[in-house]
């Protein structure tokens, strides 16, 4: 098949317009063509007025290898590239040892997948309960302010991508096309199958739900098995390498491979990892807070009077600042169309992310504006506590926790009282959607002089880009902490930690993954990883 890209056509274009373009483009007769399908549909807004959908199409033809020799000077034409995922690995027949994975987030899951696609039948140890169990533990503290620190957006099946806006995109290097045999499987689990070719898939939380139940399904049929409310407390490491871990309830588990896919909040695990003289080390993150607009302002403001049109959807955005004092802003993990909900998993502390279903349709859009913190910032001895970005994270948690008022409300603040300098009293035309509920105060006093001097310098310079950004009655929520974790638990090109043999780190909570995406496609390197491994294993 030829790969077609760059096909740009209006935005409401007849489905007759695609066939088309593709004769014209490849100067052939329509006897000619035999079929296309799209591989990738975005769209360039850049001209409001002239809004267009661009395509990367796969088109099979008669006389392939003339039509390219005849268009070689094409660069917008190309033989289409080999995306077929094939395993590499295949477990020995017999087979007894069981690899485990700890962790049932997108890492987690696809890690167990691939596993059990190989015929490893893993083991998957998850913290948190079954995602519909952990969905109504959820809601509890959104509604009642009522916290289960073992089951809340953070921890439990589905891990903390569950709630979220669901975004299935990134911007990792994947020359081995791992994404999409993760798109192939979360479409094969129930996600729309829009999400194989649009630019910017997501899913939202809905349909996550039973996405992440039909994935476990068959992890289990394939001989795997999921434990949850399975907690490892401890590992046992012997001449530096992994023989096993132990859970809560005090059960011990042999394995000599065992895949962490640990969440960014999984603090106690890190603990314990430092504890028992696992590598790590500390990295860069960054910190600030959830800000609300009316959708209808973001969508006006990208798409003019195509805003509210079908296909484009909720409009969406990316800002960038670089500050004065040397320091940036931007916008993070950006909702369209969603809701700022309180993600924290331990008690005394406030934490905020945002979060879509599928449709994108309520009022508000949300996204975190943030600044970059390195560890130098984290005012500790970095070389004696590797965890001290960590706490640094509780800290400021906690001053959100009591400048909230008590009961996991949120502190919150207008834009424009935020810029002033002054404490809001209450809220203007935007209404906050955070539940269980905002407190109106001073946003100033919960992260550091310096993110907040970042900040108001980077919301007006926002403005020029987005006009209304910077609107008074937008709403600054507190704090965002959780974007990604505050260690990297090192491993080498064999994927295995640097100092502890047969423990695979993995994902968003290891310091290599940030999203859904990008943390699943890791869980299948690793997964591989662990597979040749086993093979090399069974040999000796």
């Amino acid at each position: 098949m030829l790969r077609l890209t760059e096909v740009k056509l209006p935005l409401d274009h007849p489905e007759s317009a695609l066939q088309a373009a593709i004769l014209k483009k490849l100067g052939i007769q329509a006897a000619q063509l035999i079929r296309f399908n799209i591989h990738r549909r975005g769209f360039d807004a850049r001209k409001r007025a002239e809004i267009a959908l661009i395509y990367t199409l796969d088109v099979e033809v008669n006389n392939e290898a003339a039509l390219l020799k005849r268009l070689r000077g094409d660069k917008h034409v190309m033989p289409t590239p080999d995306m077929a995922y094939r395993f590499v690995a295949h477990a020995p027949e017999g087979f007894q040892s069981r690899p485990l994975v700890i962790g049932a987030g997108p890492c987690g899951l696809l890690s167990a997948l691939l596993l059990a696609q190989m015929g490893f039948k893993p083991i998957v140890l998850e913290r948190g309960k079954v995602v519909r169990e952990r969905t109504r533990d959820t809601w509890g503290l959104w509604r009642k302010g009522e916290l289960n620190p073992e089951s809340n957006v953070q921890f439990g099946e589905g891990g903390a991508g569950t709630f979220s806006d669901g975004k299935l995109y990134s911007q990792i290097k994947d020359p081995q096309h791992h994404g999409r045999k993760v798109l192939e499987e979360f479409v094969k689990a129930g996600a729309p199958p829009e999400i194989l070719y649009v630019s910017k898939p997501h899913i939202g939380t809905f349909k996550l739900v039973t996405m992440v139940e039909h994935m476990r399904q068959t992890i289990t049929e394939l001989g795997g098995e999921i434990r949850f409310q399975s907690r490892v407390v401890d590992l046992d490491i012997a001449d530096g390498r992994i023989k096993g871990v132990v859970l809560a309830d005090g059960e011990r588990i042999a394995a000599d491979h065992v895949v962490l896919a640990l969440g960014h909040s999984a603090r106690d695990t890190f603990t314990m990892l430092h504890q028992r003289g696992v590598y790590i080390e500390p990295k860069p993150f960054s910190v600030g807070f959830r800000i609300e607009h009316p959708q209808s302002l973001i969508d006006h403001c990208r798409f003019g009077d195509y805003a509210g049109n079908s296909t484009l959807g909720a409009a969406d955005y990316k800002l960038v600042h670089h500050a004065g004092n040397g320091r940036s802003a931007y916008s993070f993990c950006m909702c369209p169309g969603g809701t700022v909900v309180a993600a924290t998993s331990e008690p005394g502390r406030v934490v905020t992310n945002g979060m879509s279903q599928y449709s994108r349709n309520e009022r508000n859009a949300n996204a975190a504006i943030v600044v970059g913190i390195e560890p130098k910032d984290f005012g500790a001895d970095i070389n004696t506590n590797p965890l001290a970005g960590m706490e640094f994270q509780r800290r400021w948690e906690e001053r959100a926790f009591q400048a909230g008022g008590g009961g996991y409300l949120a502190p919150a603040q207008k834009v424009g009282d935020f810029l002033a300098g002054r404490p809001s009293t209450g809220p203007g035309t935007v209404i906050p959607s955070y539940t269980p509920g905002v407190h109106w105060t001073d946003l100033s006093t919960c992260l550091p002089d310096y993110v907040i001097a970042t900040l108001r310098e980077a919301l007006p310079a926002f403005d020029k880009q987005i006009k209304g950004f910077a609107m008074d009655d937008a709403v600054l929520t507190g704090v965002e902490t959780r974007t990604s974790a505050p260690i990297r638990i090192t491993r080498g090109e064999d994927c295995q930690s640097l100092n502890t043999r047969g423990l695979y780190p993995a994902g968003e909570g290891a310091g290599y993954a940030g999203g859904i995406l990008s943390a699943a496609v890791d869980g299948i390197k690793v997964a591989e990883a662990v597979a040749l491994s086993l093979v090399a294993q069974a040999k000796r």
